[in-house]
Order: structure tokens, then sequence, then C-alpha cells
């Protein structure tokens, strides 16, 4: 479907006065080329001044038959006739012709003019191009100048090459043409008079033979080139591969590709396809790449991109024989993050390329990058002969018509350009919104057109034939495809008048203003209709495609001769004067772009529920306030339209995802009173938004009863109300409301609305900046266990990060109380290893550092040590050596809390003894026995036996009993023998009188004998005259071995 708006694209118009009867036209450069009727000479007219006048003539050499001209380089390229030959033959330098009896140089391609011709001064060249077979059409690349040349079945690439005269004249006469290229750098910048010393000239890079297919248009754009016969369309992208290939076909298919020719007397009818991206390669056409043998830069890869075939059709009166492809151009689009194409420099490579072909009824408009796509189908209401793509418009000519259609390249480019587009960030209109025409303009007899800026030049000639004999001419004509033509006609002798005409297009911000002016009808009679939004999206687009090109700061196409133009400071100071006019430029058009995101959110945000979210993109894009898209949205007493989905959507992602941005206490109340009129349900969370802080509490506690007589009660609802009854002062209703739900039912209330404590947190999406409500401080005084659970039900609900909660309870001043309660309890309740670990090593650290402390935490802890003990896995069974490790220098209760606390820790089996290493370096094991029991359980965790029983014997004798009969068990029995028994024997000879000592000899010497057989034991017996002291061991092991 395309809609129809009655918006003028068009501004004004001007007939160029020429001389003789146009027979061809093209354009570029600033200049309109005139191709007068006979083909051989040339006029070219500013198209960058008012009456477009007169800037040079030259001569050509033949007959043009076709012109082209590429503005990188600023050259000419032609299919002449001359002598029943064909030539293709380019001019460079052709703006020095508008000085008189200027010189002119011929040349062949690869040969360059030297001598007294490069001494002489600049002048325009005439390259002739020698080719095997005739050319049949040529197209110019508009990223790097290159030109691509069909041939009946081949195309021919030719690489454009530029180097200085300084050069050339250093250079022997037999040596070729180098291959190195001038960099952009090199040439950016450059003045003047540099300009005069480049030369131009071509490579020939690449043959490709395509057997299947006789071109009729071709185009080429980067890497992609195209080429359309009468029903066939195939795009290919050619590489430069960095290593060599073993075969020379670069991509062909199995099919053959010597068919016979049709025969006359038959026509042969296709049927449609469309194969995209790696399905074209199976269309049946064979491409095959020709070395050249002078390309030194590698090989090249061949792909397929898109193949598209029709099946010839009646339309209107048009016949089989004239339903052909016309108008095929490939479009490069930049953006902002890249270099515009200058002259003189090789650019980046286009963010986007779009392929374009028509057929006398219909055009298709494909995106080659990044995935092939067909973007839009122009339905033409009457034959179109030609048509021309821009980046805000597509101009197509009919017999008697011009007329403009959208197109979708923006839509396209935008998205490429930015990555957050589609999101709730930003939005644009999709690819595949419908198109538009635009108010058409009436001429006669119109044959072709060309376009350059915001100029589009028509050539019109009147047929000297009335239509309706043209028409039954055309009826009797003979159904063979060869007997037609396509070649443009030019108006024949007896025609009765010719015109060229310039049409002036408006800017794109006039245009985007009458489009806005243009959709207010339709929002005084529907706000809602279709018909608006897609009118406002049109000019989104518009906008869109002005503000994603680039900006170039050089100097564009060389329009200027070097001997004419002022001197260096006028030209700084109109550069300047351009620059700044480009920025003003620029600014009106991002305003003009907020003016329309603001439209389209309100479209959206009246319109139905399937696409009210882009409401929020679309305010968002604007940069309007909160209270300015209120006032938008505000209904007018009279109406009966209540608050759209779209509207309330946004309203409700600005409350529920930002935070940025504070209500006044009169937008507060609106809001509220907006949400319990259109939807009570979200009252909850609207209040305990941190944006409406500033609303009255007094008619919050009034919506949220109502809500609570409605709705029922809920424990989110009864905490709000109880929140609201806090802010006013009224503790005794706060009191009641907090009393109607058990601790555990408040916990899942502050779950589900966890803003009720927190601001900054809001579901998933969380603020570094979180900060308690006054309902978290009042129950940080007044409720501190309900605050600590709600705290860890939230972390363990991700509503809140451990960061985040620190935060929370050190801006309450409780982060050596309460902070330790959370960490604990999250300990208890998590599962994760990461927060697990985390917490075991605070909370380490923590205890020590308060007994390393004259006073630990000020207040008393939530849970005991026995009660983390029967709670946590993570907190062990204290070993029962511990007890005798009495700290007799610890008298706080607190402190012996905290210290069971740490010994529980190093007794489970989740704490890391290598991260708590570091800490108990601050931590005597020889001042106090507290401190030698916790070097001593980090010493057993590691497998220490052997020096944590020295330690003991040296510091606390009587627990190296109950040590080994708790930790020397299983795998570490022999330590009894083998390191406890050597030693006290060892210690008590120098200390006899030791009665710890002997009766921890003793007791070894217990287990030793019920362990070992009589022989092993005897083993073990000094040799230093004391073994009568063992013999009631011994004696008791002999007798336990016999009874065994």
């Amino acid at each position: 479907m395309v809609h129809v708006y009655n918006c003028h694209p068009f501004a004004s118009q001007q007939i160029v006065q020429v001389e003789h009867e146009p027979g061809l036209i093209c354009s570029g450069g600033g200049a309109l080329f005139v191709v007068a009727t006979g083909g051989c000479k040339v006029d070219v007219y500013s198209l960058e001044q008012e009456g477009c006048p007169l800037l040079c003539r030259f001569a050509t050499m033949g007959t043009v038959k076709n012109i082209q001209h590429s503005n990188i380089g600023d050259y000419l390229v032609t299919i002449e006739e001359k002598n029943s030959a064909t030539y293709l033959r380019s001019y460079t330098n052709w703006r020095y012709q508008a000085e008189e009896k200027a010189r002119v140089g011929v040349r062949l391609l690869g040969h360059l003019l030297r001598g007294a011709s490069v001494r002489g001064g600049a002048q325009m060249e005439i390259i002739e191009i020698p080719l095997s077979e005739q050319p049949v059409a040529m197209a110019c690349c508009p990223v790097a100048g290159d030109l691509l040349v069909a041939c009946e079945k081949t195309l021919i690439l030719f690489t454009l090459r530029r180097q200085s005269q300084q050069n050339v004249s250093q250079q022997s006469l037999q040596s070729s043409w180098p291959n190195t290229q001038l960099s952009s750098s090199h040439n950016q910048g450059q003045n003047s008079s540099s300009n005069q010393n480049i030369i131009l000239d071509f490579e020939r890079s690449v043959i490709l033979h395509i057997p299947g297919l006789a071109p009729q248009q071709v185009a080429l754009c980067g890497a992609y080139l195209a080429v359309v016969s009468e029903l066939e369309v195939l795009v290919l992208k050619l590489m430069a591969a960095p290593g060599p290939q073993n075969q020379d076909e670069s991509a062909s298919t199995d099919e053959t590709a010597d068919n016979a020719e049709d025969p006359v007397d038959f026509l042969f009818l296709a049927r449609h396809q469309e194969l995209l991206g790696d399905q074209a390669k199976d269309c049946g056409l064979s491409v095959t790449m020709e070395k050249t043998g002078l390309e030194d830069r590698g090989q090249y890869t061949l792909s397929y991109v898109l193949y598209r075939r029709f099946a010839p059709d009646f339309f209107q009166g048009c016949s089989i024989e004239e339903t052909r492809l016309h108008s095929l151009q490939l479009h490069p689009m930049f953006t902002n993050n890249q270099s515009a194409p200058l002259t003189d420099t090789m650019p980046d490579e286009p963010a986007c390329i779009f392929c374009f072909f028509s057929l006398p009824n219909a055009g298709y408009l494909y995106s080659l990058r990044g995935g092939v796509e067909l973007l839009s189908t122009y339905q033409y209401p009457e034959k179109v002969l030609g048509a021309v793509l821009t980046d805000h418009l597509l101009h197509v000519i009919t017999k008697s018509a011009l007329q403009c259609f959208s197109v979708r390249c923006a839509a396209v480019a935008a998205r490429v350009e930015d990555p957050y587009i589609d999101t709730t960030l930003r939005a644009c209109p999709p690819s595949s919104l419908e198109v538009c025409a635009l108010r058409m303009q009436l001429f006669i007899g119109l044959r072709m057109l060309c376009l350059h800026g915001g100029r589009v030049a028509l050539l019109s000639a009147a047929d000297a034939d009335p239509p309706e004999e043209a028409e039954r001419g055309a009826q009797h004509r003979t159904p063979s495809r060869k007997a037609v033509s396509s070649r443009p006609r030019g108006s024949s002798g007896g025609a009765h008048g010719w015109n060229l005409y310039v049409v002036d297009t408006v800017s794109p911000i006039t245009l985007y203003r009458e489009m806005v002016e243009y959709s207010s009808r339709y929002v005084e009679t529907n706000p809602n209709a279709q018909s608006c939004r897609h009118l406002l999206s049109e000019a989104h687009l518009l906008l869109c495609a002005s503000l994603v090109q680039p900006l170039p700061l050089g100097k564009g196409n060389p329009k200027y001769l070097p001997k004419h133009t002022g001197g260096e400071a006028e030209a700084q100071i109109g550069k300047d004067v351009r620059l700044r006019q480009k920025e003003t430029n620029r600014q009106e058009l991002e305003e003009a772009f907020r003016e329309n995101c603001a439209q389209l959110g309100d479209c959206f945000s009246r319109g139905n529920q399937k696409d009210c979210h882009l409401a929020l993109p679309y305010y968002r894009m604007s940069r309007l306030s909160v209270s300015e898209i209120i006032s938008r949205n505000r209904p007018l007493p009279s109406s009966r339209r209540a608050y759209g989905p779209g509207f309330l959507f946004y309203l409700k992602h600005f409350l529920l995802e930002e935070t940025d941005q504070l209500f006044s206490k009169e937008a507060a109340n609106e809001v509220i009173d907006i949400f319990s009129q259109s939807e009570p349900s979200q009252l909850v969370s609207v209040c305990t938004s941190p944006g409406m802080a500033l609303s009255s509490p007094k008619l919050a506690l009034q919506r949220l009863q109502q809500l609570e007589h409605t709705m029922g009660m809920s424990v989110p609802l009864t905490i709000t109300m109880a929140a609201m009854t806090l802010r006013l002062g009224d503790l005794q209703r706060y009191t009641e409301l907090m009393e109607r739900h058990v601790d555990m039912l408040l916990v899942y209330g502050f779950i589900e609305e966890p803003r009720l404590l927190l601001c900054g947190v809001v579901g998933c999406v969380r603020d570094s900046r979180t900060q308690p409500t006054p309902l978290a401080h009042h129950l940080h005084h007044n409720h501190p266990g309900l605050l600590v659970a709600a705290m860890v039900a939230l972390h363990e609900n991700s509503k809140v990060q451990l960061e985040q909660a620190d935060q929370v309870f050190k801006e309450m001043g409780c982060e050596d109380g309460l902070l330790v309660d959370f960490w604990e309890a999250l300990l208890v309740a998590s599962s994760h290893e990461a927060v697990i670990q985390e917490l075991l090593f605070r909370l380490a650290s923590i205890y020590i550092e308060w007994l390393t402390q004259t006073s630990p935490a000020a207040s008393k802890p939530l849970k005991s040590s026995e009660d983390l003990i029967n709670s946590c896995s993570h907190y062990g069974v204290l070993y029962p050596w511990l007890g005798v490790l009495t700290p007799v220098n610890v008298t706080n209760f607190q402190q012996q809390e905290v210290l069971h606390k740490l010994q529980s820790l190093l007794c489970g089996p989740s704490l890391s003894i290598g991260c708590v290493l570091p800490l108990l370096e601050r931590v005597s094991e020889g001042e106090t026995l507290w401190g030698l029991s916790l070097h001593v359980l980090c010493a057993t965790r590691r497998g220490q036996y052997d020096c944590c029983m020295e330690k003991l014997l040296d510091s606390c004798p009587q627990a190296i009993i109950p040590y080994a009969n708790h930790q020397l068990q299983d795998a570490h029995m022999a330590l009894w023998w083998q390191k406890l028994l050597p030693e006290l024997c060892d210690r008590t000879r120098a200390a006899a009188d030791n009665s710890i000592l002997l009766a921890a000899l003793r007791e070894t010497l217990v287990v030793v004998a019920a362990e070992m057989s009589p022989v092993e034991f005897l083993e073990l017996l000094p040799d230093d005259g004391t073994a009568i002291y063992f013999l009631p061991h011994l004696m008791a092991c002999s007798q336990r071995h016999l009874l065994t």
C-alpha cells in the first residue's frame, strides 16, 4: 500500500537556456552536463548558481550515446560512436575548458603525457580506454571513483589511480603506470595549486565473464557491483583476497553457461524468482573471473548477493516488449561516525549500501549490508520512465509528471549507527513502514532526469505523433524481444519542442514542517488515526536522513577553477561561513527532531495497546521533562478521553525505573490522581517511587484507603499505608497497621515492593546510590530484627546487592552492629559460594578486629554463638580442647561471644584458612590463651599437628591430652608414639617435678599401650635407665595382647 499526501517536495523550477536541442543529460560535481542532439558537443551548466549559467563547453571525439560523471576524481566517462565503431573515453580536467583556447591532450589508458604537454600547464585530457568488445553501459563508483564497464558478455572493472605530474616527469617513457595509490591522508587538505598537479588514470583490475546474461545497465559501489538485463538483476560482491587462489573461477554454478540464444520466432516467459544472500548462487548464472596480469595486490573473491528475475507482464497499456528493468542504482549512505567521500580522498566504507531498480510499473529497494533485505516495493500509478534514489526521497518521472516517494534508507542507517534503537532508550520507525507518495509536478513529454544535491534536472520533448497513434503503433509491434532497443530515445527532428528544466526541491526541514502541518488535520478529526502516525513517522525519517549524514570539514567536490578563485583568505572566510551555516542548520534539524519525537510520543501515548510502549523511547528522545509530558497528555475537562495506555506505560516506566528526576508537589499529587483513576492497582508502586518524595502523604493515604476498600487488604498496601502514617507522624496508627501481619508476611511484602525500604533499587535495575527510606530508619531503631530479615530476603531474591546493603546500613550508622547481624543472617540463608566466601572473610575480619580492641560492638547481637552454631553449617561445633584454653584475661561477655563465633568459624568446614592467616598476624599467640587457640586452630586446619603439639606443650601443657584425644585419631594416631611420646619424655627429664607433664605422659602411655603390640612398645622404651617407669604399661600391653 502506498499512502498519498498532498505535500510539496518542490520549491521552484526554471528553464535552462541551452542553444541546441539536448539529447542526453547527467549531473555531478555541482554541474549539469548537456549533450546536444547529434552527440558531439557537451555544454556544462552550474547547478549551484542562480540561473544555471554556462560553465564551459567542449567537443567530444564521437557521438555520445551514454555519459556518466564521477564525483570522486571529477571526471566524465562516455560511450561514443564514430565511423560505425564504439569507443569508451574518459574526460578529466574538463573544468579548464572555461578558458578560451584551452589545451586538450589525448592519450591511451596507462600512457601518461610527458614533456612539453606536461610543462605547458593544466589541460583537459581525453583518455582512450581500449576494449576488445563493444561497451554497452558503464557506471562510476560514488565511494572510490572506480569505473565498471559492461560489454555484451563481460564486466570490466577499472581502478582509479592518481599521480602527481612531478612524479610523472621523473619517470621514463617506457615505464608503466604505478600501481601505488595515494592515500587519503596524503591527498586530504591539499591546496588548489596541488590539485592542478594530480593526474588521473585507470588500471584494468578484474574482468568478469557472465555468458548467461546480456547486460544493459550496471552499477558499482565499493565492493558491490550490479548488472541488469531486460528482466534479470544480479548483485555481486568483489573482495580482495589476501592469498592467491588456485582456481580462476571464483564463483560459478554447475549449470552450463553457453546456452544458445533464444530463437527469434519464440518468446520464452520466465517465472518470477528472488534469491537473497547465499541462495543467489543458485540462480543458474556462471560468473568467471579472468586475470588481467596487471594486478599486484593479491587475488579477488567473488560472492553472490542478490538475484531477481521477473516475468514479463502487461501493465496499463505497456506491452511485454516495453516491460524491462531500468534505473539501476547502488546508493551508499554514510553516518556521523564516518568521513564523507571527498574528491581527492578515499572515504570509509559506507555504513549502508542500497540497491534500487525499477520496472515500468513497480520499483524495488533492497538493503545489501548486514544481510540482504527487501525494504520497499513502489507501485507506480502509471508507467515510469526513470528514477533516482537519494537519502531522503525517490524521484521518478512519467511521461507527464515528476513525483517523489519516501524511502527507508534512514531507518536502516539509523540502526547501523545507533545500537540502542528499538530499545526503551531510543526508537525509529521500522524499515518495513509503508511508503508514501508526495504531490506530483506536471510536465509535458518528460524523457530523462538526473539529480545533484537539491536540484532535479528534467529533459522534456513533445512527441510528434498524437498519443493515440503512438499507442496504436505500440500494439502492432512484433512480439520479438530483439526488435526492441534498450537505448533512450532522443527527440525526433519533427518534434513540437523541447525544454530543459531544473527543479529545486525544498529542504528537509521545510518538507518536515509541511508534513507536521498536514498531520495536524488528522489530529483535529481523529487523534488516533494511523495516517497521522504514518505521516509523522515519514517526517521523522526525513530528519534522520539529514542527521545521520556526516559533515565533511575539508574541501568537497572541485567546483572551482584554481585561476578564477579568490585569495586564500577569501576562500577561508567563505569556508568558515559555510561551516557555520551547516552548524546552524544542524541545530535547527536537532530541534525539529526533538519536536517530532514529542509528537510521535503523543501519538503512541494515545494509540492502541500494541504499540503503546513506543511512547517511552520517543518521549525520552524529545528531552521533555515529565511535567511537560503530563501537561501534553492532560485531557480537557469537556473531553471524555481518558489517559492513553502509552502515556501510562511511560509514566509507570519513569516511576519504576528512573530516579533521577523529582516531581514537584503539585505534579506528584497529580500523578497519584492519574493512577487512582486509570490504574489503581499500580498505586502502591507509584507511592513508593523516589520521585514521589514530595507528594502529599495525606492525599496518598486517602487514595490507598480507597484502594483497600475496593480491592481488599494486602501486605504491600498495608506497609505503604504505614509508611504514609509515619510521614504524618501518627505512630499509633503506624503500629496498628504494622501489627496486622506477622513479621514473615511483612518480609514478603518488602520483597514485593523493595522501595518501601530502599531508594535507588527498583526490581532488577539498581542504582549505586542506594539510600534507606524513613521507614527503614524507623525499623532500625524499633524493630531491627525485621529490618535484617527483610534485607536478607531482598538480597536472596536479587532485589539488592551485597555492596548496596552494606551502604544502606552504613547510612543508618550501624556498620559495627546491625551490619554484622545482617552478614551473619545472610550467611545462614545464602547458597551462593561467592557470597558465602565474601561473608566468611568479612565476619572473620570484624571478629578479629573486635577481639584486638578494648570495646567490641556497642549493641547486643541479634544471634549468639550458640544460635549460629545450631542454625548455620558454616559455624562448626567448638572443639573440646578449646575449653581448656580459657581466656582468663577476657571478662567481657560480648568479647567471649565474639571469640566463640570466630573459633566456631575456624572449626567449620567453609572458611579458607589461607585468607585468615594475614589477619591473625595482629593476634599474638604468646600473650593470651585465646590468641594461642586461634593460631593452633589454623595450624590444625592446615595439618601442622607437630607444630600445634609443641605450641601447646610450651604454653598450655594441660591442653595437650584433650587436643591429642580429639585431633590424633585414625590416620594421625601414629603421632601419639612418633611425636607426642618422645616429646613428653624429653620434657619430663628436664622437669621431673612437673605434674602436668607427668600426667600427660601417663595418659599418653595408656593410649600407646592400647594401640601397639608388646614388641613395638618395647622398642619405644628409652635406654637411659628409666625403663622401670614404663614396665606397668608394658605389662598392660602384654595382657591386652594375650587376651586378643
